[in-house]
């Protein structure tokens, strides 16, 4: 199942949650996004079905080896595009909002290269 932007958004949201609160429920994430109940149900259910989490008796979820992968690729992205807009003097909350746009479209191969030229003017 290739997954769309939104569901990208999801992965990074339960990550965030799961590292913040150590467990994760529909409705935290429906609060932290804040979307509907409903619109967060239905995610929850295509994210199931694409294996990409699992849900427990309870209601809480996790992430499966797939649905981790695609949440700290879809994170580090985040969080280094964001961190490289602010030091290039963009506010932070545009920085973070341009950033969540682009994290879902750059290439590997350019986010590698971006990755690379931001360790080298560190050194």
């Amino acid at each position: 199942m290739k997954l769309q932007e939104s569901g990208e958004m999801y992965l990074e949201t339960i990550l965030i949650l799961s590292q913040k609160k150590g467990t994760v429920r529909s409705v935290d994430i429906s609060e932290y996004m804040n979307y509907s109940k409903p619109s967060v149900s239905r995610a929850m259910g295509l994210l199931r079905n694409g294996g990409y989490i699992l849900v427990d008796k309870n209601g809480y979820i996790t992430l499966t080896e797939d649905g981790q992968y695609v949440a700290n690729r879809t994170y580090e992205r985040h969080k280094l595009l964001s961190s490289f807009f602010m030091k290039l003097g963009v506010d932070e909350e545009i920085a973070a909002e341009d950033a969540c746009r682009i994290e879902h479209c750059i290439s590997d191969e350019t986010f590698s290269a971006l990755k690379r030229y931001i360790s080298e003017i560190k050194e």
